[in-house]
């Protein structure tokens, strides 16, 4: 497939929708409003990265991590893992056009019913019914499948071992990826999952059924410009009613250090992060909105742990595409997962997946665990490579439960921060210690919360699935959105349920609780619910069936081509 984004010659200064962001919310709203007929644009920090591009080796991949905390900042503006080091919680996203359908897993949960029958939403998400519809819409476009082969894989097989010792069997995971040969409802071609593992470092097969593969590229085919390198500080209305959105130049083109351009309708779709610090920023130019802005953060009970010293090779460690070992196969990033249930209380829910670690890593994976005193197996691994060593038996595991989402955002220095005092004494992660400590056991091996603790990272919780900060509510005095991700206004004067006209969030950063799973399907499923009340409040009519004629290898190029 040829790039989607335009050169920022190109940018005008006005459209009728700027959506700030590429990931799930901005995909989807995009596609759904070019396809009703506006001219939308879409502005994204990072760069477009496509098929094939992805790092392969710890050479390339060194380079693709931009780290900042409280007084020091490394790496490039575009490189695609963005590290945030808190006092209280380190957070990783991505940067890139497509947002983290990059170099996620691609795991596709819906969460339990009593998620949503939170006193925390809306009454309307619960009442309307279009939650439903907006989870139709998210599987007709991301269709996620579990893979067919996944008890097959060496690593599902060593969960299930594991699982006996505390009475749960493995579930295939559904994943955003494509396990056969196809044409996705953009009518992009796709080739199949080659279960190489590298799903987090970015698919380079082209399986893997990313926003930049599917809702993107549909945008761009029905107008929509997407436009890399431009970070988006502030968003401001006019007098005439227009907002203005003032961007910085951060990619390769400086020809204009600053840009700002105006349309009636601005989605901030930046991600939990992105778009709270937008909006914080925002308030500070000026902008009236809820007090409760930067409020009710939520980790998602993430935990990434590894089990090291298993009796028998795992397999986890992915071998990329090509692949650097001859007939092995890894599976998807993730291939299963334990579901640990309780019916009296949410909270104790855990999805416990196994995991793999893109190829990239393979090479750097011993000297990670040397901090932890596992020296002699480390010089053993970089002996024999970590295919045949100690760390062919390596486990990785992600886990998602549920937190207090009492985190809290705040500008330092113009820059955001995350404050959660006593984070790392939520009571889930107790609970993730002590099922990952049994199922390790019952594989032989030793449980390692976090091999780099004796570093920077410390001993502080991490998250690659951040919520909240501009969460849903019934009024201002409750949220920072309505259920339709409407920004309410906090002018004096204003009703407790007015809002700016044209001003939304969509992504993860609405959602006001964790969720227990991984969230990328909630959030597309929230953003097409979205969509679907913005037509109906404007009047627009747009269809999302798919393309019926597969895009040509040289249309989306012709396109970026022509003069403007």
């Amino acid at each position: 497939m040829s790039r989607l984004s335009l050169p920022l010659s190109a940018l005008k200064g006005r459209y009728d929708v700027i959506v700030v962001g590429s990931g799930y919310g901005g995909g989807v709203t995009a596609s759904r409003l070019a396809r009703a007929g506006k001219r939308v644009a879409v502005l994204e920090r990072g760069r477009e990265i496509l098929t094939g591009e992805f790092p392969q080796k710890f050479s390339e991949l060194k380079n693709e991590f931009q780290v900042r905390g409280k007084s020091f900042r490394t790496g490039s503006d575009q490189a695609i893992y963005d590290v945030r080091l808190g006092t209280d919680m380190h957070v990783l996203v991505a940067c890139g056009l497509g947002g983290g359908s990059l170099v996620n897993a691609g795991v596709s949960l819906i969460p339990d019913s009593r998620v949503f029958a939170d006193d925390a939403w809306p009454g309307q998400i619960a009442q309307d019914g279009l939650m439903d519809e907006g989870y139709r819409r998210a599987e007709q476009w991301l269709r996620p499948a579990a893979d067919p082969r996944a008890s097959e894989m060496t690593k599902y097989k060593v969960l299930e071992a594991a699982g006996k010792a505390i009475g749960v069997s493995p579930v295939a995971s559904r994943l955003a990826v494509s396990f056969a040969d196809t044409t996705n409802p953009a009518g992009i071609r796709q080739s199949a999952c080659t279960r190489c593992g590298d799903c987090c470092a970015g698919c380079n097969v082209g399986a893997k059924n990313t926003v930049a593969m599917t809702y993107l590229p549909d945008a761009v085919q029905h107008g929509a410009e997407a436009f890399t390198g431009l970070m988006v500080d502030t968003v401001r209305k006019g007098a005439d009613g227009l907002w203005r959105v003032s961007a910085r130049v951060v990619g390769p083109d400086r020809s204009r250090p600053n840009v700002e351009i105006e349309a009636p309708v601005v989605v901030l779709a930046a991600g939990t992060l992105g778009s709270t610090e937008i909006l914080l920023r925002s308030r500070e130019a000026g902008l009236s909105v809820s007090d409760r802005l930067g409020q009710r953060f939520s980790a998602n009970g993430d935990i990434i742990a590894f089990g090291y010293g298993a009796k028998t090779p795992v397999n986890g460690v992915g071998v990329g595409h090509p692949s650097k070992v001859d007939g092995l196969e890894i599976g998807a990033a993730v291939s299963a997962q334990l579901e640990i249930r309780d019916a009296e209380t949410l909270a104790n829910e855990l999805n416990v997946q196994e995991g793999a670690l893109p190829s990239a890593f393979a090479s750097v994976l011993p000297v990670m665990f040397l901090p932890n005193g596992r020296l002699l197996g480390a010089l053993s691994s970089l002996v024999n490579g970590v295919y045949k060593g100690p760390f062919a038996s390596l486990q990785t595991f992600f886990a998602v439960s549920h937190d207090s989402a009492s985190g809290r955002f705040s500008l330092d220095d113009d820059q955001l921060s995350l404050a959660w005092p006593g984070a790392k004494d939520e009571p889930v992660y107790a609970r993730l210690d002590a099922i990952l400590s049994q199922l390790v056991t019952a594989s032989g091996g030793s449980y390692v919360k976090n091999p780099l603790a004796g570093t920077v990272m410390g001993h502080q919780p991490a998250t690659a699935h951040p919520l909240g900060g501009c969460g849903m509510g019934r009024d201002r005095s409750d949220g920072v959105v309505d259920h339709k991700c409407r920004v309410f206004s906090g002018a004096s004067g204003a009703g407790d349920t007015a809002v700016h006209d044209g001003l939304y969030v969509i992504d993860g950063a609405v959602i006001p609780r964790s969720l227990g799973v991984n969230p990328l399907l909630t959030i597309t499923a929230l953003a097409e619910r979205a969509m679907l009340h913005f037509a109906q409040d404007r009047g627009l009519r747009y269809t999302t069936a798919p393309v019926t004629d597969p895009v040509s290898s040289t249309s989306l190029a012709d396109r970026a081509a022509q003069p403007v």
